[in-house]
């Protein structure tokens, strides 16, 4: 294999802390974001493409990325939405004959900077330590003053509405078109695998833009309605909370995952909070409260919703507890037929302990359809 030249480049955190690396491709680039970490051994592809990661420098824990490159079909939207990447050693050539692209070149296309060559260990200990922050990956090894000023630019995820950036611009349909089934969803960010699932199950999806209003959604006469998952803070997103308030007070079947548990939460009057340093992997255990029974499961998310004011709400219950640190990991309503997690039962990347709740869903609907 021919010697893969390399450039230096530097991980500079906003509190000032510096971590070393290569640039990925000899290639001369910045890229700057809020710093986090994922610990799934596979699926780095589904990752990078996840709506949920907009706006983040994606942190890999697993030493080795990029060895099996990458498939158009394993994309979770129409693009990398990461904001840059960091790893421990980058894989140039790729072994998987199904594969259409090396990392490299997918990473190239979508016009994604990387680092390579990091001591992920040691940043991910700080990161867990220190909490999640805004960094700035970049070749300019040598104007570290520059930098800091450029990081200082970069917004806090606190308070940040990202659903605009990665939401659809139009409506659109997935699904089999004849189904007797209809579910309207709100795009925040929602990911490919979701509609699989729902189109697998009998469904025909109308996908519907962030900012799409209630009538808009009604107007197409549904069975159900679902709220994506996606990026940022949920608290600026009081469009869709009224909409999700909307769909409540008229009764109407209703899941959401992630994001779309958030918004929830909040049409509750729930408060949601910034984690330290949040959940991101494919081996979280969780425990339905309702069976008893446990769950591994896909996560990604920085922000949560407030569990003892869920245990306090008259019409909302806990349903799903996450075991590694005992935050909400799903609820439901009592008097409506609503409910959410904070996970992802998709997958994609994941196991699949818990795609029976779109089967869940789609009992409730079709139960309310014979009612």
């Amino acid at each position: 294999m021919k010697y893969q030249a390399k450039r230096k480049a530097i991980i500079l955190l906003e509190d000032g802390t510096i971590f070393y690396g290569k640039a990925v491709g000899n290639a001369e680039g910045e890229a700057s974001g809020e710093v986090c970490f994922n610990t799934g051994m596979t699926g780095y592809q589904e990752i990078f493409t996840d709506p949920s990661y907009y706006g983040q420098l994606m942190v890999t824990t697993n030493a080795h990325i990029g060895n099996y490159g990458t498939s158009k079909d394993e994309n979770e939207s129409n693009g990398a939405k990461i904001a840059g990447l960091i790893c421990k050693n980058f894989s140039y050539v790729q072994t998987r004959p199904s594969a259409d692209q090396t990392l490299q070149e997918f990473l190239n296309a979508n016009k994604i900077f990387a680092i390579s060559d990091v001591d992920t260990r040691a940043l991910v200990t700080y990161i867990r330590e220190n909490g999640a922050m805004n960094a700035i990956i970049s070749t300019d090894v040598e104007n570290i003053e520059s930098l800091q000023n450029k990081l200082k630019k970069v917004p806090d995820m606190n308070g940040l509405e990202l659903a605009s950036k990665v939401s659809t611009k139009e409506a659109y349909y997935y699904g089999d078109e004849n189904s007797d089934l209809k579910i309207a969803a709100l795009d925040v960010g929602i990911k490919t695998n979701i509609l699989r699932h729902l189109a697998q199950r009998g469904a025909y999806i109308k996908v519907f833009p962030f900012d799409a209003n209630y009538e808009d959604m009604k107007s197409w006469n549904p069975d159900g309605y679902f709220l994506s998952n996606g990026p940022g803070d949920p608290q600026p997103l009081q469009n869709a909370i009224s909409v999700t308030k909307q769909i409540i007070e008229n009764d109407h079947p209703l899941f959401g995952i992630c994001l779309g548990h958030q918004i929830i939460a909040l049409a509750n009057g729930i408060e949601t909070y910034k984690m330290h340093h949040g959940h991101r992997g494919i081996n979280h255990p969780v425990k339905n409260l309702i069976t008893g029974k446990g769950e591994i499961t896909s996560q990604n998310h920085g922000f949560s919703v407030d569990k003892a004011q869920t245990e306090a709400h008259a019409d909302v219950e806990v349903t799903h507890v996450c075991l590694n640190d005992q935050t909400l990991g799903g609820l439901a309503m009592k008097s409506k037929n609503v409910f959410s997690v904070q996970y992802h039962p998709e997958a994609g990347p994941g196991p699949h302990d818990a795609s029976y709740l779109f089967d869940e869903f789609i009992d409730r609907i079709k139960k309310m359809q014979s009612a």
